[in-house]
């Protein structure tokens, strides 16, 4: 069946056909209302009406991912309405645009392909954000959501929100109330301020409730639904191939994998070889395999990164490849966030290099441990030689089924407005 988008563009084309032939141009009318607001479209309650509303159609659900995070927590909530028939759109804002990064999680994951792709590109955090509101309030103008779903804590989803909420156009949170309290991080900026945005706020750990209502976020929207990129990764653990991802980047059967990327890791030149001096002496028990962030690259390098035999650095591998890495190693050093949530599911010591996580959880119900860069190399040692001596439960409602629970919110909300 052809997507969203494309039965309202021939729609529309047979609109534009058809008042063209009654002498109405409705192009031109829409650039001179455009016009008068200083906007590319007209408002959404113009005598003119270029949307779904004019064509006959139900909004629908638009989806907002742009960064590689984000494509796990979208790929069960996707799925879970398209079953159940709800109309959807899917926009990608091209925040990560390169084929690793992004492209292959819709081939990995089965997400369908993005009906509208921003292709915003890399930038600071102001022309990033800018650029994605921009691109959104084009969109959302011309065709308008009943509701925008966002994910985790990237500038798309920030600039999804603002757009979203000063159009009075609900949004829906997915992974809201994530806090580490730490405002030198970006994300916490953008997840703060999408939660205040939000309509619905589906959270991935019971702290979250808590965190959410001492902002003053109304509890009746907020709703424990549990972990939608546990969903993507219990859904694809047959394919999660340990032997064969080592055997084809030539590391030896025991190895370590880490990501780095923040910037109080990366990108400050006298940190940067301290963490490389760190590493290099972990290298020495333990090859370590690092698909290297283009954020980063430069400063790592030059402080020494690759001057060790041990050290494995590779491009950014996709979903089903870097989580097979991480299911076969003995340990994972990292400053990511979704990380820590998968190590926890696959029983993989998790040792973060940050002084904070906005994901206690998996601390308290999984392997991770926060680590600073002088303890890092003993906490390595540690925690591979008591890897066996753990007894883990996993976090309550992380069972695969977030997405359907999500869906389950969502239809009943759909309904009521309806």
């Amino acid at each position: 069946m052809p997507s969203f988008v494309a039965r309202w563009m021939h729609r529309k084309a047979e609109g534009e056909a058809a008042s063209g032939a009654n002498g109405d141009d409705e192009n031109a009318a829409r650039r001179r209302l455009g016009a008068e607001t200083g906007s590319e479209f007209v408002a959404r309650d113009s005598s003119v009406d270029p949307s779904w509303k004019a064509r006959g159609m139900t909004p629908p659900v638009v989806h907002i991912a742009g960064a590689r995070p984000n494509f796990p927590k979208a790929a069960p909530v996707v799925k879970a309405l398209r079953r159940a028939g709800v109309e959807q759109v899917l926009i990608h804002t091209g925040q990560h645009y390169d084929e690793t990064l992004s492209e292959i999680f819709f081939r990995q994951l089965e997400l369908p392909e993005p009906d509208i792709n921003l292709d915003v590109g890399s930038g600071s955090h102001a022309a990033q954000t800018a650029a994605i509101m921009v691109g959104l309030e084009r969109v959302f103008t011309e065709l308008p959501p009943s509701l925008v779903i966002v994910y985790g804590d990237v500038n798309s989803t920030v600039a999804a929100a603002l757009v979203a909420a000063k159009m009075q156009i609900p949004v829906a949170h997915v992974e809201a109330g994530l806090r580490s309290f730490d405002l030198t991080m970006p994300e916490e900026i953008n997840r703060r301020l999408t939660d205040q945005l939000s309509e619905l706020l589906f959270v991935t750990s019971p702290e979250a409730i808590g965190y959410l209502a001492n902002e003053g976020i109304r509890i009746d929207g907020i709703h424990f639904v549990g972990n939608p990129m546990i969903d993507t990764l219990l859904g694809n653990l047959d394919r999660f191939d340990a032997l064969r991802a080592r055997e084809e980047h030539k590391l030896p059967q025991r190895y370590a994998v880490a990501t780095l990327h923040r910037p109080s890791n990366v990108d400050d030149p006298i940190v940067a070889k301290e963490l490389v001096g760190a590493l290099h002496e972990i290298a020495e028990d333990d090859d370590i395999f690092i698909p290297l962030h283009p954020r980063g690259r430069r400063v790592l390098t030059q402080a020494g990164l690759t001057n060790h035999p041990g050290i494995h650095v590779a491009e950014p591998v996709g979903y089903v490849e870097f989580v097979s890495l991480v299911r076969g190693a003995v340990a994972v050093l990292t400053d990511s966030g979704g990380v820590q949530e998968e190590t926890t599911i696959l029983d993989v010591p998790c040792l973060t290099l940050r002084p904070n996580t906005e994901r206690p959880i998996t601390i308290t119900h999984g392997t991770n441990r926060l680590v600073t860069r002088e303890g890092l190399v003993h906490a390595f040692r540690e925690a591979v030689s008591s890897r066996d001596a753990r007894q883990l439960e996993a976090p309550p409602l992380w069972d695969g089924k977030a997405g359907g629970r999500i869906a389950d919110v969502v239809l009943d909300w759909l309904a009521r407005r309806a």
